[in-house]
C-alpha cells in the first residue's frame, strides 16, 4: 500500500451532514483537514445519478432520519466514523440517529426532534418553569376568521404567527389586530404550501402557530454541549430592535454589552433548556428575549450558527493554539476532545446579515470597494450573484450577502457595520409573475 493511502487509512473519520446548497460546507472541510480528519459528506442529493459530484459522498434524505440513518449505518461497516458533525436545520434528526446506532457522541434523537418543532419545545420548556410565551397551534386548513370568532385565541394582541419548524425568521409575522392577524395567517399557509416547502415533507408544516408577543431586549447565544454540560462560547447582541411585523435579523455583535449578571442569568437558563431538551453532546444556538419579566427561550436548535455568520467567531486554547474557527471547535467536540480552556478572542467582532431591500432578480451591487475600505470591515461576501431571484421576508430565507467586522469594542464594531451598510447600493429588475 502506498504511503499516502495508508496514512489515510489511519486517519480519524468525520461524517458531515449538510445540504447540497449549505454556505458552511467548505469551511468544515477546511477545518477537518487541519485537524487532521478524513471528511465523507452525506447531503440531499439526488441517489439515481451516479456520484455527480465526484466526491463519494452519501445521497440521503433528511426528511427520514431513520432510513438516513440506516443508510449511514450500512456505509460505516466499511467506512468507520469517530464523529457526525449536521449542518442546517434538517439534519440534526438524522445525525441523531446514526450517532446512537453506531456509538458515537452526539445528541439525543427526542432532543433533536423537539427541537425541530417550536410546539413541542414550548410545551416542554414550559414544563421545566422556564419562560416562554404563551401559544397556541391551529391546522393549516384552519379559517383564521372562523377561528376568531369562535375566540380560538387565548391571548390578546399584538400577537406573532409563525410555521414550526422553518429558521431565519422565515414565516413569522406580527399581528396587532383580527385584520392583521387573518392576512398574516393566509400568507402563511401559501408559504406551507408552496412547492418549495411541501418538497420537504414537514408534518410540523400542517400547522400554524400562534404565540403572544413578548417585549424585550434579544439576544443569541452559541454554545457547545460536552457530554451534558453546557458551554457558552458567545452571547451576541442584536442592536437593531426586533419589532415586527417582520423579523429579518441584521447586526450580531460580540462581547454583549448586557451587564454580567444578565449574562449570567441567559446563560443559567439556556443550561436548564439544554437539560430539559436532553441535549448531550454538539452545538448549540439559541434566541432569548430580555425583559422586566425575566429570560424567555424563543428558539433552541440543536445545530451552530447558520450561514457565513460563523467567521465572526475565533477562539484560543492553551491545548490546542490560537485563532481556532467555530468549525474547527465542532469538529474537535464531534471527535470527543474536550472543551476546557477554550476561550473567545479578547477583540470585539460582528456580522451584518444584509437583508434583502426588495424583490426582484438582483442585476448588480454597487459600493463594495467603498465598503471594503471602511474601518473595521474584514470582508464582504455576497452569496446572491447576478440574475439570482431576491425574496425579502416573510416568504424569503436567505441573505444576499454578509458584512464582518472587528474592532477594540462592540460599539465600533456597530458602528463599522452600520457604515457599510449605507454605502451598498443594490440594482435590482422586477420578477416577472411565472404564468
Amino acid at each position: 500500500m502506498p504511503d499516502s493511502v495508508a496514512h489515510n487509512a489511519e486517519k480519524r473519520r468525520l461524517l458531515l451532514l449538510t445540504t447540497t446548497t449549505g454556505y458552511q460546507t467548505r469551511a468544515f472541510a477546511e477545518a477537518a483537514a487541519k485537524v487532521g480528519v478524513a471528511l465523507t459528506f452525506g447531503t440531499d442529493r439526488c441517489r439515481v445519478l451516479d456520484d455527480p459530484w465526484q466526491d463519494n459522498a452519501l445521497p440521503l434524505r433528511f426528511e427520514d432520519p431513520g432510513e438516513s440513518a440506516r443508510r449511514i449505518a450500512e456505509r460505516a461497516r466499511t467506512e468507520p466514523l469517530d464523529g457526525i458533525v449536521a449542518l442546517g436545520d434538517c439534519a440534526p434528526p438524522t445525525a441523531a440517529r446514526a450517532g446512537r446506532a453506531l456509538g458515537l457522541l452526539c445528541h439525543s434523537p427526542e432532543a433533536a426532534d423537539i427541537c425541530r418543532d417550536k410546539y413541542r419545545s414550548r410545551r416542554l420548556f414550559g414544563s421545566y418553569g422556564l419562560s416562554v410565551p404563551r401559544f397556541v397551534r391551529f391546522p393549516l386548513q384552519g379559517d383564521p376568521e372562523e377561528i376568531l370568532n369562535l375566540g380560538a385565541l387565548p391571548f390578546a394582541y399584538p400577537c406573532v404567527l409563525k410555521p414550526l419548524a422553518l429558521s431565519a425568521s422565515q414565516g413569522v409575522i406580527r399581528a396587532d389586530n383580527p385584520r392583521e392577524f387573518i392576512n398574516a395567517f393566509k400568507r402563511i399557509q401559501a408559504l406551507l404550501r408552496s412547492p418549495e416547502i411541501r418538497v420537504m415533507r414537514q408534518q410540523t408544516s400542517e400547522f400554524v402557530q400562534v404565540e403572544e408577543y413578548v417585549e424585550g431586549t434579544e439576544v443569541a447565544v452559541e454554545g457547545v454541549v460536552d457530554r451534558g454540560r453546557l458551554k457558552i462560547l458567545a452571547i451576541f447582541d442584536k442592536p437593531d430592535p426586533l419589532t415586527g411585523p417582520y423579523f429579518g435579523e441584521t447586526l450580531y455583535v460580540t462581547p454583549s454589552r448586557l451587564p454580567q449578571e444578565t449574562q449570567a442569568r441567559v446563560a443559567g437558563t439556556l443550561a436548564r433548556a439544554a437539560e430539559a431538551l436532553g441535549l448531550h453532546h454538539g452545538p448549540l444556538h439559541a434566541e432569548l428575549r430580555i425583559n422586566s419579566e425575566g429570560i424567555w427561550i424563543l428558539e433552541v436548535a440543536a445545530r451552530p450558527i447558520g450561514g457565513l455568520c460563523s467567521r465572526v467567531l475565533r477562539f484560543h486554547s492553551p491545548g490546542i493554539g490560537e485563532n481556532i474557527s467555530l468549525e474547527e471547535l465542532i469538529v474537535r467536540l464531534a471527535l470527543g476532545e474536550p472543551m476546557e480552556g477554550i476561550h473567545r478572542e479578547n477583540a470585539a467582532s460582528g456580522v451584518m446579515m444584509i437583508p434583502v431591500p426588495e424583490a426582484g432578480i438582483l442585476q448588480e451591487v454597487k459600493g463594495m470597494e467603498e465598503v471594503r475600505a471602511t474601518p473595521g470591515i474584514e470582508e464582504i461576501i455576497m452569496t446572491a450573484g447576478p440574475n439570482q431571484k431576491l425574496v425579502p421576508l416573510p416568504e424569503g430565507s436567505s441573505y444576499p450577502g454578509f458584512i464582518f467586522a472587528r474592532g477594540s469594542t462592540t460599539q465600533f464594531v456597530e458602528q463599522a457595520l452600520r457604515d457599510a451598510h449605507r454605502k451598498l447600493h443594490f440594482v435590482l429588475s422586477p420578477a416577472l409573475p411565472v404564468i
